[in-house]
């Protein structure tokens, strides 16, 4: 049997063991070592995976981690999203489907100091569904809208998926960060056009809220758009300008959170506490898929999966962006069965060398395509993490009238996705700046 067989056989117990509903950390592990015990030995295996989780565990530059998860689960519980909401609201609220075009906005705007998709889509969720119901949105399209605006906050910076991709790849941070703005805001205007087109299609849909006056629009500034402003300009400005590394931006935007929640006087001390717990169950899990990554891809690398691959993309007869296209046709089919983080960690191994050795596309540039598309997951059945978050915030609503919603928001993904194909510009431009 050939390693390229066993590296396939191993990926394939791997599915098998994430379709019986293993913990997919665990499933990643332990189809890992069996396929590395049994190219190498057992013995072997075991030094392998002592040595590469105590050594990936330990780095320092992990610990940006918890930080930034930290930094989320502060603006959450302290109700800066709630703040949030209510300046887009007052702007855009009295248009049609304005709460639900209000709610991207705001999704957009908390992303900016959250880095979280679930943190993003909980929040959202609790304060602007009960406000379109109260105007009779469609139940269909107010939860949908919500659930899809939870992607934003892994696109615009902070955003976890970009700090794993970049410790996956040896990628600067700071530049995938910087490389996630223009596309995040991109995405937020197409998510506002689908809107406006579905409400256009059937103003029913959406009826428009009160409208506001300038005094009251200006009032609504004063709230949580000034402090989102003060920390990204402490945390993520200070990072792109050189003055913090990614890890010591993370613990400066969570002490600025804590600081402006504190002063403000709107984190109680169990909020405190609750988001001490999120932030550690959330980080553990997170490191325990790094672990468990790590070991398989250490059984790809033996296997010689991802060059073997990579050297059969190079032989197609076919231009690179057809060859990209197929890269991220299976990041679709997989991110409806596989968590966004774990795609992340399972397929850079093997993506990776292909799109940026093999075809030359740029690694930041490729870091933007797969979070966009690996996000496209949080929203899509059967696994759609959002949709169950949005269901248990409105557990009166099918997850089928939810996942019917999506789709509009999909095509404004995947219309996205083909604006950064055409220029890629759009995402590379700003880190090009620092380079």
């Amino acid at each position: 049997m050939t390693a390229l067989t066993i590296g396939l056989i191993g990926m394939l117990a791997f599915l098998a063991l994430v379709a019986m509903r293993m913990p997919i950390a665990i499933a990643m592990a332990l189809a890992g070592f069996a396929g590395f015990s049994f190219m190498v030995s057992p013995q072997a295996a075991m030094n392998m995976v002592a040595k590469e989780i105590y050594a990936n565990l330990s780095s320092y530059s992990l610990s940006v981690i918890p930080m930034f998860v930290w930094m989320g689960f502060l603006a959450y519980y302290s109700g800066i999203g709630t703040k949030l909401y209510v300046f887009a609201y007052k702007l855009i609220g009295h248009y049609p489907g304005g709460l639900a075009m209000a709610t991207q906005v705001a999704c957009a705007v908390f992303g900016a100091i959250c880095g979280s998709n679930t943190a993003t889509a909980a929040t959202m969720g609790a304060i602007a569904l009960p406000e379109m119901r109260k105007y009779k949105y469609d139940n269909s399209m107010a939860t949908a809208s919500i659930a899809a605006g939870g992607v934003l906050g892994v696109l615009i910076p902070p955003s976890v998926i970009f700090i794993v991709y970049g410790m996956a790849t040896g990628e600067s941070v700071g530049r995938l960060f910087m490389a996630g703005i223009l596309p995040g805001i991109l995405l937020m205007l197409l998510y506002i056009a689908a809107l406006y087109i579905l409400i256009l299609r059937n103003p029913a849909l959406g009826p428009a809220g009160p409208k506001s006056n300038w005094r009251e629009r200006i009032e609504s500034l004063r709230g949580g758009l000034g402090e989102v402003l003060f920390v990204f300009v402490l945390s993520i400005g200070g990072l792109f300008a050189g003055w913090f590394t990614p890890t010591e931006a993370g613990a400066v935007g969570a002490a600025g959170v804590l600081f402006v929640s504190l002063l403000e006087r709107r984190l109680s001390w169990e909020g405190f506490k609750k988001s001490l717990y999120d932030t550690t169950r959330t980080s553990a899990m997170i490191l325990f898929m790094v672990a468990g990554a790590v070991i398989f891809g250490r059984f790809m690398a033996v296997s010689r999966v991802p060059f073997e691959l990579a050297n059969w993309a190079g032989g197609l007869d076919l231009p690179a962006y057809a060859v990209m296209g197929i890269i991220i046709f299976i990041y679709l089919i997989l991110g409806c069965l596989i968590d966004a983080l774990a795609l992340v960690l399972l397929t850079i191994p093997i993506f990776y060398p292909v799109a940026v050795t093999t075809l030359g596309y740029d690694p930041i540039w490729f870091g933007v395509i797969v979070v966009l598309v690996v996000a496209m997951g949080v929203i899509t059945p059967p696994v759609g993490m959002n949709v169950y978050i949005i269901k248990g915030i409105a557990p009166d609503v099918p997850l089928e009238v939810i996942f019917k919603g999506v789709w509009p928001f999909l095509v404004a993904i995947l219309i996205c996705l083909a604006i950064l194909m055409v220029f890629p510009q759009i995402a590379t431009f700003l880190p090009g700046m620092i380079s």
